[in-house]
């Protein structure tokens, strides 16, 4: 489910807004050159991700108690699906999966719930990035306020790297002003339920085309590197390992600039 990072997303837009974007930038990037990017495909990552989802939701009364204190569906395993976890200072602070949703390959959370909106456009060659799961750490969102940037940085990678039409996000009703304000995201259709969560979430919609560079030139930190987004998202050859880990790219585009 989109829009889960347990953070005050107003009050960094309204810190954003009173620094200047150019000063907030610079605190993004201060807090990027301790952040370290992994793609949790097997083992530890995973469960931790996955504790992270319920402690997350738990704290928010989202879901109902659970004796694994896990939260995954069989999604995680989609052959389109990249599950990230995003670490500080070497601590896992908050977590996002990403699918790439085609044609070919459908499948992602707003399909179960959107489906007879999307699947027409897909029919038409239209492709989606569709980000969920985003969760937090609660101890921590105080601390790193800027963590949902970090975090959704990732989206908008993969935007860039599958040169996707669209990114579409099931969200609640308290994170639309963020989506709105940063990716230039529009509502589609009314809310609708969303099980297992106890909210209904909305359909919004950003066209690539559209707010991406704009998105990028407001926001440079959401920049990156080819090098990264191959790192971030290529499927490993056959006997190759996927990177352990991926440093966010910002530095590097600022001084080749």
């Amino acid at each position: 489910m989109s829009g889960q990072l347990t953070t005050r997303r107003d009050a960094v837009d309204t810190e954003a807004s009173s620094v200047g974007v150019s000063s907030f930038a610079k605190s993004v990037n201060a807090l990027l050159e301790r952040t370290e990017y992994r793609r949790c495909d097997s083992g530890e990552d995973m469960e931790a991700v996955y504790r992270l989802r319920y402690k997350a939701y738990r704290a928010h009364g989202l879901v109902i108690e659970k004796h694994d204190q896990l939260i995954s569906d069989k999604l995680d395993e989609a052959p389109n699906c990249y599950r990230f976890g995003i670490y500080i200072d070497g601590r896992l602070i908050s977590t996002v999966r990403l699918h790439h949703i085609t044609k070919a390959e459908p499948f992602g959370p707003i399909m179960a719930v959107f489906d007879d909106l999307l699947q027409p456009r897909l029919e038409r060659g239209e492709t989606f990035i569709n980000p969920s799961q985003f969760t937090a750490d609660p101890d921590w969102t105080t601390t790193y306020r800027a963590l949902p940037y970090l975090t959704l940085r990732l989206a908008v990678i993969a935007n860039a790297y599958f040169k996707s039409s669209n990114c579409v996000c099931m969200i609640r009703d308290e994170h639309t002003a963020f989506y709105q304000r940063i990716f230039g995201s529009v509502q589609v259709d009314t809310p609708r339920p969303y099980p297992p969560f106890t909210v209904p979430v909305m359909l919004y919609d950003s066209d690539c085309s559209i707010n991406l560079e704009s998105t990028l030139q407001r926001f440079p930190f959401f920049r990156s590197t080819p090098v990264e987004q191959r790192m971030l998202f290529a499927k490993p050859g056959h006997g190759e390992l996927a990177p352990l880990t991926i440093l966010p790219s910002p530095k590097y585009v600022r001084e080749a600039a």
